[in-house]
């Protein structure tokens, strides 16, 4: 077998005889004895006069052939052993469909509504700001990511297969080019019939969910952990599997509560920057966009003075939303839909924070002194607008420090409070906000511009709280059968890495019980 990689227009597909020349050549035999070919990855290059398609190709000679990926089968687990899950986000729901291969029950707690019934306290939350504390865009069936476009590209090879992942979507309902797209994304309007498809395949195996079951107490026993749910439902299992997600800070202070080990962790805070996406896909296809390319995409990381700068859950095409968990807070997160049409592009764009940046709020809060930084810069934006309007200004008044004298469009809902975002950040992001958006601007020509409108603000980037865990059990340090899993316990960001984190906690608790 040799990898080729092969460049067609944008559009277009590399044809089989143009891939049967190539892997001739690249194999070194003659035609007769070409075999077959696997594409491996697609990716788009605008770096030379024309947009093209590069595709990495697997090609085999006659007598070879690439290994088809199978996925295990699922098991009728209705009299199995049961486990309990706590959260349905993609953690939650790749740990469930594991132990299906793995012959033992999920039970999976979900403090949220269904996603079609999510749907409606959304809407609520955008048009007249009610705030559901256990339904909103972070909580509910799928978590947060059913709601924010689905984006699969990730890092983290090491944490597991991952076409264990993008393989088990597809067999849900997404579209197969996941499996090769290198920057591949389902879409918020696709997502939803994924998950229900996911749900129900695990209901009819045998498996079950209860919703609007938000976990209350955890206590262990003799014989493993009894779950108390908001609505006085008990549930017993030897084991317990803890997704809550990035924003269930109640698990949290649950745990400070009992005693049991918490760790304050780094996560990154800062602004949604919102840009017209005809701008996005003019600097990024150096001005040969035309219509029918995709939406363009960017990203950067810059260092300053000393903590990273960097973009994050860029949307090309979409809109930005209001994440709110609580009342009196305002919170932005980007989505988009599978097509990506919206005229505006977003991204958060947010600086890394560590304890030890904080002293005073360690000092004052230990572990959860992070969290409150947190909490309080949310407090501060709606206490400055008084609503789920978003404090905003334009990019190059942000940087120069002086309040815009009028805010453009935005495809943020709930409206815009002009604002002296300079001035509301705290000071330690908002100086390194103010020295990484002209660089930005000198490497992508016309990032940096007024027509941007920077919004605030981007704080859910991941969890400041971590629950350690013993690193080859996967068990929490302080809770024998009990592991922590997902973005919520600190060891994810991602649909992706979640859900193989979901998958390996799921496999060392099938492990246990054998």
């Amino acid at each position: 077998m040799k990898e080729i990689e092969i460049a067609v227009a944008l559009g277009k597909e590399p044809s089989e005889s143009e891939i049967a020349a190539a892997g001739v050549r690249a194999l070194g035999i003659k035609p007769s004895l070409f075999g077959c070919y696997r594409i491996l990855r697609r990716s788009i290059d605008a770096r030379g006069s024309k947009v093209l398609y590069r595709y990495r190709i697997a090609v085999y000679p006659q007598g070879e052939k690439p290994e088809d990926y199978i996925l295990p089968p699922y098991k009728d687990v209705t009299s199995e052993e049961s486990v309990i899950i706590i959260g349905s986000g993609p953690a939650g729901m790749f740990a469930a469909l594991e132990l299906l291969s793995q012959g033992f029950k999920p039970i999976i707690l979900e403090r949220g509504k269904d996603v079609h019934a999510r749907k409606a306290d959304m809407a609520a939350l955008s048009t007249k700001g009610i705030v559901n504390p256990d339904s909103n865009y972070c909580y509910g069936e799928g978590g947060a990511g059913t709601f924010s476009d689905g984006k699969l590209y990730t890092r983290s090879s090491k944490r597991g297969d991952i076409r264990a992942v993008l393989h088990r979507l597809v067999e849900f309902g997404a579209d197969p080019s996941i499996l090769i797209e290198a920057h591949a994304h389902i879409g918020s309007d696709r997502l939803p019939a994924i998950v229900e498809n996911i749900r129900n395949c695990i209901i009819g195996h045998g498996g079950e969910y209860h919703f609007n079951s938000r976990v209350s107490d955890i206590e262990p026993t003799e014989k493993g952990y009894k779950i108390t749910c908001s609505d006085g439902n008990l549930f017993e299992a030897k084991k317990v599997i803890l997704a809550a997600g990035h924003s269930a800070k109640d698990i949290y202070e649950l745990f400070a509560k009992k005693g049991w080990a918490l760790e304050a962790k780094g996560f990154a805070l800062g602004v949604r920057a919102e840009h017209p996406q005809s701008l996005i896909n003019k600097i990024q296809y150096h001005g040969k966009y035309q219509g029918g390319m995709p939406a363009a995409e960017y990203s950067f990381v810059e260092q300053i003075e000393g903590r990273g700068v960097f973009s994050f859950c860029m949307c090309p095409g979409g809109i930005l939303v209001p994440s709110s968990t609580e009342a009196g807070t305002v919170v932005l997160n980007g989505m988009s839909n599978h097509e990506r049409n919206s005229k505006w592009a977003n991204a958060g764009v947010v600086v890394s924070i560590e304890p030890e940046d904080l002293p005073d709020y360690m000092e004052r809060y230990g572990v959860f002194g992070l969290l409150e930084f947190q909490k309080k810069v949310e407090r501060d934006m709606f206490n400055f607008s008084g609503s789920l309007k978003a404090p905003a200004q334009r990019m190059m008044d942000f940087c120069r420090r002086v309040e815009s004298a009028n805010l453009p469009a935005s495809s943020y809902h709930p409206g815009l409070a002009n604002a002296p975002l300079h001035e509301l950040l705290p000071e330690n992001v908002s100086l390194r906000l103010k020295y990484a958006f002209p660089r930005v601007g000198n490497r992508l020509h016309g990032y940096y511009t007024n027509e941007a409108l920077l919004l605030g603000v981007e704080s859910r980037t991941s969890s400041p709280i971590r629950l350690p865990r013993n690193p080859e059990t996967l068990e929490h340090l302080s809770l024998p059968g009990l592991y922590p899993a997902g973005e919520g316990a600190g060891y994810s960001g991602g649909i992706v890495s979640s859900a193989l984190d979901g998958i390996a906690c799921a496999t060392a608790c099938a492990l246990s019980l054998r």
